[in-house]
């Protein structure tokens, strides 16, 4: 079996969880999601890991070697995309 692509991996996430935002970056075998869900508000990492680990199912164990996530909520994610204002002083 092929390696999936990032595309396909965002896909499977995708199908399993309604994300706001949903980005997959990766070589194949290893890649790095940042996932912004307002499931994930309330929960701790750990939980919101477990979520998209449900979502993709078996392909985490069969296809997928490693996944490196970002798990935010909406809020965390706009928190984030704000730059910070330089203070003057």
């Amino acid at each position: 079996m092929a390696d999936p692509t990032p595309t396909q991996v965002r896909d499977f996430i995708a199908a399993g969880l309604s994300c706001e935002h949903l980005e997959v970056e990766g070589d194949g075998r290893h890649f790095f999601a940042t996932i912004v869900c307002s499931a994930f508000t309330g929960k701790l990492r750990v939980a919101r890991h477990q979520m998209v680990y449900a979502a993709l199912g078996d392909r985490m164990r069969e296809e997928i070697h490693a996944l490196s996530m970002k798990t935010l909520t909406p809020a965390e994610w706009a928190a984030q995309a704000t730059p910070a204002t330089p203070s003057h002083h």
